[in-house]
């Protein structure tokens, strides 16, 4: 029986003492929630909907949270402050040049000099506290960009809807119990079995297997050792094993029973 690497289909073959009872799992199973408290503005996936890490699933109301964004970022491209402190100190700068010169000659005394230094001196400072002010408040606007970005939920993983918990118009809390969503990571899938002590020092992390999906689906497809535990049930006398299958665009549903073959 042929089987190509990666996602494979092939004919189910006959069952041989060979052949490891086995589960297809999913990933992980992840609750999603909101980092802040807000009122649902809008839930983007249904139930089944296949999503992508990083993809939009719901909002929340942020009206403020926009208002404030937006502030900040027009503070942040504000140069008044900065050009008029350039300007006096390149005023300062040309002022103590003249009394410099004006000293050497003995046409003023060397206090208009100092005096000339000391303004000179204070209009370098007040440049400087300008681009820190000006560097505040573009921190401050990557602050807003964040606080607006909490109120975005988005997928962490790449996986299935498998149930909408929360809808528009309903409140979200950091520490509720109730998730907004709940998702299932399919791809790659898990394959937990469990092998006898006698297969102990035989299988290792990257050795492959076949593993065969039960009725209906009747397919076989290849897959690679993951975890070995380093543990044995002495009660049964077996340890666990977990394969890792790839599952592009979810097409094997996780929860159901296989065989697998090393």
């Amino acid at each position: 029986m042929a089987v190509c690497a990666g996602f494979a289909w092939a004919d189910v073959a006959a069952r041989s003492p060979l052949d490891y009872d086995c589960m297809l799992q999913a990933r992980q199973d992840i609750s999603v929630r909101t980092p802040v408290e807000g009122i649902i503005e809008s839930v983007q996936v249904e139930r089944g909907s296949f999503v992508k890490r990083g993809q939009q699933i719901a909002t929340l109301v942020a009206g403020p949270q926009r208002a404030a964004l937006a502030l900040a970022r027009s503070r942040a491209g504000m140069q008044g402050e900065l050009r008029a402190a350039e300007a006096r100190r390149d005023l300062a700068s040309k002022k103590l040049a003249r009394a410099e010169e004006l000293v050497k000659n003995s046409f003023v005394s060397a206090n208009t000099k100092d005096e000339a230094h000391a303004e000179h001196v204070l209009a370098l400072e007040q440049v400087r506290v300008a681009r820190e002010n000006q560097r505040l408040a573009e921190l401050e606007a990557v602050r807003a960009e964040e606080i607006l970005a909490q109120y975005t939920i988005r997928s962490p993983i790449n996986g299935v809807v498998v149930d909408v918990v929360l809808r528009p118009g309903e409140l979200s809390t950091a520490n509720q119990n109730e998730p907004i969503v709940r998702m299932l990571e399919v791809d790659p899938l898990n394959v937990e079995l469990v092998l006898p002590v006698s297969e102990f020092n035989k299988i290792a992390a990257g050795r492959r297997a076949r593993v065969t999906v039960e009725p209906p689906l009747n397919r076989t497809y290849d897959a690679a050792v993951e975890v070995v535990d380093r543990t044995v049930d002495p009660a049964s006398g077996t340890f666990g094993v977990r394969l890792r299958l790839p599952n592009p665009g979810g097409r094997i549903p996780a929860g159901v029973k296989c065989t697998a073959r090393f």
